[in-house]
């Protein structure tokens, strides 16, 4: 699997093993609208996908062969629920310190989709500050990315500007108006 976002730090599998990939001919944003997880059709927000163009660093994971077709059901699961964005899964070429490797990807599509348009930063901020559900707060997915992909030497400088609008938008809030209720409270992290 390319991880480039949560499955990098939730990937809700056994890793087999892991190596650092760049998809070249893609890059990561803050485009596929949700209305569900860590949305609600009151507080539509944002989560993670590939759209075209640029590069990508993140993480081949390796599904362990005993569990691979289990563990592949269940990330199809909670990855793609509708076969009509079946579309969205596909396999992609990645560098990695060993080569050029195929590997499987979630919620990339080469065509136009009114399910990953680009969203402005500051409209992307503004949906993701509000947007919280049974998974919790896009806030908090943003801000568990973006330290994972610190931590691994990673940065991509428009979630470092996106959490710092979203940082912005809570700092105004009261944490009771919060949409996780103020339980986590991310905050901007320093790319150093």
């Amino acid at each position: 699997m390319f991880a480039y976002g949560s499955l990098m730090w939730n990937p809700g599998f056994e890793v087999a093993a892991s190596e650092s990939a760049a998809a070249s001919g893609w890059h990561r944003a803050f485009s596929l609208r949700i209305e569900r997880l860590r949305a609600t059709s009151d507080a539509p927000g944002l989560m993670l996908a590939l759209r075209p163009g640029g590069s990508c660093s993140g993480l081949i994971l390796k599904l362990p062969c005993e569990t691979k077709k289990e563990d592949l059901r269940t990330l199809l699961a909670r990855e793609i629920r509708y076969a009509e964005v079946c579309g969205m899964v596909r396999w992609v070429s990645v560098r990695t310190p060993t080569g050029i490797r195929r590997a499987l990807t979630f919620w990339a599509s080469p065509k136009r989709s009114q399910l990953t348009e680009k969203v402005p930063l500051d409209e992307a901020a503004e949906l993701i500050a509000q947007a919280c559900g049974p998974a919790g707060s896009c806030a908090e997915y943003l801000h568990r990315t973006v330290l994972d992909l610190a931590e691994r030497k990673i940065f991509d400088r428009n979630l470092w500007q996106l959490q710092k609008l979203v940082a912005a938008r809570l700092q105004v809030l009261p944490p009771q108006d919060w949409p996780d209720g103020g339980v986590d409270h991310p905050r901007p992290v320093n790319p150093a």
